[in-house]
């Protein structure tokens, strides 16, 4: 089935989180992206560039194109599928903002007027229980599993993770959760793709035309709200010998895998601190320019998954060693999220700070993880973990 688009101006301020809503599709940061609904198709993400290049596109904004939104997950034998939704709503940085309708999809969306008009979710009070998914004993072993490996000489650094399960006793609202994370979290990319919803700081690769940029982030510290004591935190952070290796190690594996597609690719000479509500980041802006002909962003971000941020090095001996001790599978966690379109421009980050619903929306399983190298303490990991698992914690559960 041939699939028709029309993309034209939106002449009306809309918000993508009520667009989006609860059953809808929503990659933003600080009100730029896109919210879709509807499916128009659902393709492989092998077939996702000749897929949306195959569809017949009128374009009445002009540099607009047919996306397809989704997720790839940590491991790299687990299939990915993406979504061509049957309508979205783009908003741009230079203010800019339309809709392309797709028609001749397997879904039809409603009207883009009635769904935004519609009330926003009502406080509501709702009983919660959290429960690791498996003893903290195993998550300090692995952590000291990894840092022996280290010390060894095997590794460089590995990523050791945890799971946690929130239940609901009804289900989660996820239109309130997504209001929630722009409250606290808007300067990250938000998002919410079949079930999978989270507030990532980390942009994995963006591609523009030619332009190609990369914001990697390791190493970590916690804010607490007090001024003096964040920046004493985020100068210990800086002066950390322990985060400055395994900032390192991310930051020349990324250059190093996206170098041979461009023309000229740098990074900024020392890290800089990127803050979020609750913890603080070592991070390094890689930017470049891509040679002709330019690849499509889905190959770069299947180059750099797993990016060592979430896996370790070298890639293939972190990824053995964290199957080996964590002791489950982490699906999207790790992976990345974002969209592409028929361009082969896109925006993805890494899938961090984020939770997986189950089919009935009265759970959802919570992951957060951090970098081991020689110098890691696992009680100081476990910390690290908490302190970034209450990013989704405190947008999911509300007295």
């Amino acid at each position: 089935m041939t699939l028709r688009a029309a993309t034209r101006p939106l002449g009306r301020a809309v918000d993508l989180n009520d667009v989006a809503r609860g059953d809808g599709y929503l990659f933003v940061r600080d009100g730029v992206g896109v919210a879709a609904r509807g499916v128009a198709a659902r393709v492989s993400l092998a077939d996702a560039a000749s897929a949306l290049a195959s569809i017949e596109h009128r374009d009445e904004v002009g540099g607009c194109a047919p996306i397809a939104l989704g997720s790839l997950p940590f491991e790299a034998h687990l299939p990915a599928v993406l979504t061509i939704p049957a309508l979205v709503v783009g908003k741009a940085a230079d203010g800019r903002q339309w809709v392309t309708r797709i028609d001749g999809g397997t879904d039809s969306p409603d009207d883009l007027d009635e769904i935004a008009g519609r009330p926003r979710p009502e406080p509501s009070v709702a009983a919660f229980t959290i429960a690791e998914m498996a003893p903290v004993e195993q998550y300090l072993d692995a952590v000291c599993a990894a840092r022996d490996a280290v010390k060894a000489g095997a590794l460089a650094k590995a990523v050791i993770a945890r799971e946690v399960r929130v239940t609901s006793d009804r289900p989660i609202d996820v239109h309130a959760v997504l209001l929630r994370l722009r409250a606290s979290f808007g300067s990250s990319y938000r998002y919410s793709i079949d079930g999978f919803i989270g507030a990532s700081p980390e942009l994995l690769v963006r591609v523009d035309g030619n332009t190609i940029e990369s914001h990697p982030l390791a190493g970590t510290a916690p804010r607490t709200g007090d001024p003096t004591t964040d920046a004493r935190l985020a100068a210990e952070l800086i002066a950390s010998t322990k985060n400055q290796v395994e900032h390192r190690s991310v930051i020349e594996m990324v250059h190093d895998t996206l170098l041979p597609w461009c023309s000229y690719l740098d990074w900024e000479p020392e890290p800089s601190i990127v803050t979020v509500a609750n913890v603080q980041h070592l991070g390094s802006r890689v930017e470049g320019w891509l040679s002709d002909p330019r690849p499509n962003v889905l190959e770069l971000v299947r180059a750099l998954l797993p990016t060592p941020a979430l896996g370790g090095w070298p890639r293939d001996d972190a990824a053995a060693l964290i199957a080996s001790v964590e002791g489950f599978t982490r699906g999207r966690y790790g992976g990345a999220v974002g969209w592409v379109d028929a361009g082969g421009n896109g925006t993805w980050a890494v899938a961090i700070r984020c939770a997986e619903l189950s089919d009935d929306r009265r759970s959802a399983r919570l992951v957060a993880g951090g970098g081991i190298v020689a110098e890691s303490d696992p009680l100081a990991e476990l910390a690290e973990t908490q302190a970034k698992l209450q990013a989704m914690l405190s947008a999911i559960v509300r007295p």
